[in-house]
């Protein structure tokens, strides 16, 4: 069983409140994107989602993911809010 006497808890207080930054500020980039981004295209314009959706399109291609072809000037948030 292990022991964490010799843990430097300052240390690891302060590298907590820093990966918590690191996270606040990923989430604030992911709701930002989300207003104009389908949540399901990656960053090559490709489909990950599990369903399917007109405006993928697919690159006969085997194992490679659907090209995304949808617009990027829509607000995706009201498909999924409720």
């Amino acid at each position: 069983m292990a022991t964490y006497d010799n843990v430097d808890k300052q240390k690891l207080k302060d590298s907590m409140a820093r990966l918590w930054e690191i996270y606040k500020e990923m989430g604030s980039v992911a709701n930002k994107v989300s207003t104009w981004r389908c949540p399901y295209k990656n960053a090559n314009d490709r489909c990950t989602a599990k369903i399917r959706c007109v405006n993928q399109h697919d690159m006969d291609i085997v194992g490679d993911l659907p090209l995304c072809t949808g617009s990027d000037s829509l607000d995706y948030r009201k498909a999924w809010q409720v």
